[in-house]
């Protein structure tokens, strides 16, 4: 096909993970079920952190936002293609594939860097507990919160903008579920080294600075844990960190397996079981790493079911 520039309209079309009729039903049910319990599950957790004034600590300040983060990553993507497989119509518009890709992006970065400040609220919690609400306070917390969205907003821009310069063929199949700026990259008819530089860039500043920190704040935890004389109290902190450490390496692995191998010409299978795995699983695994094993959680979350049940 000849190349024809983004402002002739091209249609672009998500393939989706099978055209087999029997297989769709199957994915519609099972992705159905999974987007269901990640907006129940993250939607509960708010309303419990909400409701309970025990709860309204900086921990459960960023769960809170993590929460509703995760609601919006997996919405970006899942609603979508549900829809097209119900309708049977793979068509997405090229203002919304582009919005799509944007803001999967916005969530997908602020889940990164959420993940980074409950690392260091962990770390301050652990390493320094005299002076935690001192060195936490709600005016940081605050400040903290505002610049994870502000650079999660801003820090989606670049990749987004460079895309608006690439020229695609009439027609773009694009063998994913959804709008992923590798995938597109894959199918663009004019050169795209200055988007790869871009993508590189932005993966590689965003990825490795709050991993860094996260690795930063969980070494100096694990030095503080091994001073405590007590058993019991060396379990409760390793039991925060191994939950806090599988999500962390869950996503990031992910996310930066798929972006870093960008650079495939065929679309692979294993990438997009790492986007299934980052887009649909993390976020529905959260609410049970991070707070059903919370006891303050549990006791929110039971007297919120409670209140609900009796009000109905």
């Amino acid at each position: 096909m000849e190349p024809e520039n983004h402002t002739g309209s091209p249609e672009f079309y998500l393939l989706g993970l099978s055209e087999n009729p029997e297989i769709q039903s199957a994915l519609f049910g099972l992705f159905l079920s999974l987007y269901l319990v990640t907006i129940f599950g993250n939607l509960l957790i708010i309303l419990a952190i909400v409701s309970d004034p025990k709860l309204h600590t900086p921990m459960y300040l960023f769960l809170s936002n993590l929460s509703f983060s995760d609601i919006c990553f997996t919405s970006t993507t899942v609603p979508k293609m549900l829809l097209n497989i119900q309708t049977q119509r793979k068509r997405i518009t090229y203002v919304g594939c582009i919005a799509q890709m944007y803001f999967f992006t916005v969530f997908g970065l602020l889940d990164n860097l959420l993940l980074t400040v409950m690392a260091y609220d962990r770390f301050v919690a652990i390493c320094h507990p005299l002076h935690y609400t001192v060195l936490m306070s709600p005016k940081l917390c605050f400040l903290l919160l505002l610049l994870a969205w502000l650079i999660s907003i801003l820090g989606a821009l670049p990749e987004s903008l460079t895309a608006l310069r690439l020229s695609f063929c009439a027609v773009v199949e694009i063998p994913h579920y959804f709008c992923e700026l590798p995938e597109l990259l894959k199918l663009a008819c004019s050169d795209t080294f200055i988007n790869n530089v871009v993508l590189y860039i932005v993966t590689s500043i965003m990825g490795f600075f709050p991993l860094a920190g996260i690795l930063f704040s969980y070494s100096q935890i694990v030095t503080s844990v091994l001073q405590i004389s007590t058993a019991g109290g060396k379990y409760k902190a390793f039991s925060t960190c191994s939950s806090h450490l599988s999500v962390v390496s869950l996503f990031y692995g992910t996310c930066l397996g798929v972006y870093l191998s960008s650079t495939g010409t065929q679309a692979s299978w294993a990438g997009v079981v790492a986007s299934i795995l980052y887009t649909v699983v993390t976020p529905m695994m959260n609410p049970f790493i991070y707070s059903l094993r919370n006891r303050d959680m549990k006791r929110a979350l039971n007297t919120l079911l409670c209140n609900l049940s009796s009000s109905s």
